[in-house]
């Protein structure tokens, strides 16, 4: 509380000072975002047992970013809360408010400093990634000091110590962490152009963290027994090669022996079956390759990634979304439409050998195909995801333009949504979306996707109508029809269900409304490749947000 004071203080003396000095002392920029649910129990999609259901009846969340630059200063402070909130613990309920993140920087000739929850990332984030993610509640900001100097115009090299961010507070346990950039070109005429990286993190566990792991050790049978270390040290080396229409990124992360929870490990037993999920102590390791090249009409892209024990986390002991020190790329397409993100894989860290390769061709002025085909293996060569989506685009004219294509997937549920004893699920899905302008300002967008599956909730139809005043009002109307399901609800009845949506949004001068009524089924929600499984939902939803 006292820390919470001092930045206020600090704040208010900026304000106060910019106030009376006038423009030359300043400037000010801030955003504010705002979602508010009303829950509306309807046991027959599941959207009950929840508090917000139960007896709440109301929940949700506001951030206010307030930012103050003056040539090489700047400083900011963020203000959190969160009302009965479902983004934490989707089954459960949060409330609390505070100061969220503070941060002060200032450059001294080529020294950059800064200090407070600092976001940054070493290389793709394999070892290290202080980032936001506020739909599934993530805000992994490191909490500490960082320093940046630069040697040049094209090479810098970074450190940084803190701790990581955890809601209100910090999890205990430390991180330090150093990075050196650069940048190669070879002369004016050269188009050969390489960006090198090269990072190092070390992290240490808490006491406390350290004596509920070796607690937890002592239950084990020997064969299965380790010695757990404080430090575990992480290392990557990375570089962007362009030349001409090509463009090649490469890394290759290391990190030395260190314990971390291996859900998919069997533990020893004295009496029955092993049990799954335990501790480890082994080394890891993640390569990975990003290749495109464009000439012409044709655009190609080309991804690999081998991942193996590489879960990092500033506790060992968090779960789930929760602690996690880095990120890992997804490979998979990254699909907008209803139905083709119904099933999206997380990124799997303790073992997983992806690939994707993507194609696009502009065949003339009016005709564009996109072909994408990605696969996701375990290192043992057991197929966990596969998609082969297509899609064409024509566009008319001005005035109308047509996209339509198919997505065949395959999806491994006990492994992404940890659901025992189902089938993998195998689905195909073909979408056509449609958009006609009427008067510049006047456009009707229509989706409608059809998902063929004989597993999880059976088929589903979804459609969508959006109508669009620019630059002010867009009103639309969907649902989506579990038109052959193979699961019964909570009756323990098979009934086909109906999930509608009706919304309007409206937009003026940096602010954007929301309003909708949604009912939506149970499902995966994913940003960037981080995935949760989250319930059903049932209510009115508002959102607000504005930039100043």
């Amino acid at each position: 509380m006292i820390v919470n004071r001092l930045i206020l203080s600090f704040l208010f003396f900026v304000l106060i000072t910019s106030t009376i000095f006038g423009q030359d002392s300043g400037t000010f920029s801030g955003a504010f975002e705002t979602n508010a649910n009303v829950f509306l129990r309807d046991s027959a999609i599941g959207a009950i047992n929840t508090p917000q259901y139960d007896h709440q009846i109301f929940g949700g969340e506001a951030w206010l970013n307030i930012n103050y630059v003056k040539n090489d200063f700047a400083a900011g402070v963020r203000f959190d809360m969160y009302n009965n909130s479902n983004l934490r613990i989707p089954t459960g309920s949060y409330s609390d408010m505070g100061i969220g993140r503070w941060f002060i920087k200032k450059s001294l000739a080529k020294l950059d400093l800064s200090a407070g929850y600092l976001y940054d990332q070493i290389g793709s984030g394999f070892i290290f990634r202080a980032f936001e993610t506020r739909p599934l509640f993530i805000d992994n900001a490191l909490y500490g000091i960082s320093g940046k100097y630069h040697f040049s115009d094209t090479w810098s090299a970074t450190a940084f110590v803190g701790r990581q961010k955890n809601a209100f507070e910090v999890f205990t346990g430390n991180i330090k962490g150093v990075k050196l950039e650069g940048f190669l070109s070879f002369g004016e005429e050269s188009p050969l152009t390489l960006a090198p990286g090269l990072g190092f993190v070390d992290r240490t566990i808490s006491d406390e963290n350290m004596v509920e792991i070796v607690n937890s050790l002592r239950g084990y049978l020997e064969v299965d027994r380790f010695s757990p270390k404080y430090n575990a040290i992480a290392t990557t080396i990375y570089n962007t090669l362009s030349y001409k229409g090509i463009n090649w990124y490469s890394e290759f992360a290391y990190k030395a022996n260190d314990v971390y929870y291996n859900p998919f490990a069997l533990k020893a037993e004295l009496v029955g079956e092993p049990i799954q999920g335990k501790y480890e102590n082994e080394d890891g390791s993640i390569f990975y390759n990003s290749i495109s090249f464009v000439t012409g009409n044709l655009g190609l892209t080309g991804e690999f990634k081998r991942t193996k024990n590489f879960s990092f986390r500033i506790d060992p002991n968090q779960r789930l979304l929760r602690g996690l020190l880095n990120y890992l790329t997804p490979l998979n397409r990254q699909n907008t439409y209803r139905l083709t993100a119904r099933y999206n894989p997380a990124a799997q860290e303790i073992s997983e050998l992806a690939y994707a390769l993507d194609v696009k061709y502009k065949l003339n002025k009016k005709l564009n195909i996109n072909v994408n085909y990605s696969n996701i293996e375990n290192l043992d060569g057991d197929q966990l995801f596969q998609e082969i989506f297509t899609e064409i685009q024509y566009k008319h004219s001005r005035k109308w333009q047509i996209t339509s294509g198919v997505q065949a997937l395959r999806y491994n549920q006990e492994i992404y949504e940890s659901k025992a004893n189902v089938d993998v699920v195998q689905s195909i899905t073909p979408f056509v979306d449609f958009l006609y302008k009427f008067t510049p300002k006047r456009a009707l967008r229509v989706e409608t996707q059809y998902m063929h599956t004989e597993q999880d909730y059976g088929s589903w139809l979804f459609g969508l109508a959006e109508f669009s005043m620019a630059p002010h009002w867009i009103f639309e109307a969907s649902a989506m029809y579990n038109v052959s399901p193979k699961k019964p609800n909570a009756y323990n009845e098979i009934k086909k269900t109906l999930y509608p949506t009706l919304g309007v949004v409206y937009n003026q001068n940096g602010q954007r409304y929301s309003l909708r009524y949604v009912k939506q089924v149970e499902g995966v929600v994913c940003s960037g490749g981080i995935c949760r499984l989250e319930p059903a939902f049932s209510g009115v939803r508002f959102s607000m947000t504005t930039t100043f």
